[in-house]
């Protein structure tokens, strides 16, 4: 398996369902090139550091970078922090998170994975990112009618692990 996990979720948001495909990297190099092709068709990108690992967070503007060499220019952007339960180990604060967000104008949330603090949050801001963006385009890639938002990719293998399995 390429990917660290991969999984198709599917939310509400205002009475309409969204469809996310989601790939995890977990931000190693070794999926720096793989992961290049997916940007081409993607509709929203998060870019996940770790907030108990400053290099984790030095890596952001080099995945930025490549966002923007390969995805559509007008693909949306969250920015998270994760780990932010490891309040002892913390060595990017909040602060600096989100002064590279508003740098960069895009949102940005903290978040625990392991006790599940603002990870559906996460998922329903890029949705509404993304539901946003695409109101505003007149030939968006929608489904007729259903209101359900068609990510393009590669086919995915859904795997029952990871934080939001």
């Amino acid at each position: 398996m390429w990917f660290n996990w991969q999984k198709i979720r599917t939310i509400e948001l205002n009475g309409k369902t969204i469809k996310l495909q989601i790939w995890d990297t977990a931000g190693q190099e070794r999926f720096r090139t793989i992961t290049s092709s997916y940007y081409r068709g993607a509709h929203g990108i998060i870019i996940v550091y770790d907030c108990t690992e400053m290099e984790s967070f030095n890596n952001v503007k080099q995945w930025l970078s490549e966002i923007d060499r390969y995805a559509n220019e007008s693909v949306c952007k969250l920015l998270i922090g994760n780990k932010n339960d490891m309040v002892e180990s913390k060595v990017v604060s909040t602060e600096t998170g989100k002064a590279l967000a508003d740098e960069l104008g895009i949102p940005f949330l903290e978040t625990s994975a392991k006790d599940s603090i603002n990870v559906e949050q996460a998922f329903l801001t890029i949705a509404g990112e993304i539901k946003k963006r695409m109101g505003s385009q007149p030939n968006a890639n929608k489904t007729s009618g259903s209101g359900t938002v068609q990510m393009k990719g590669q086919p995915i293998q859904q795997n029952n692990g990871g934080c939001c399995g």
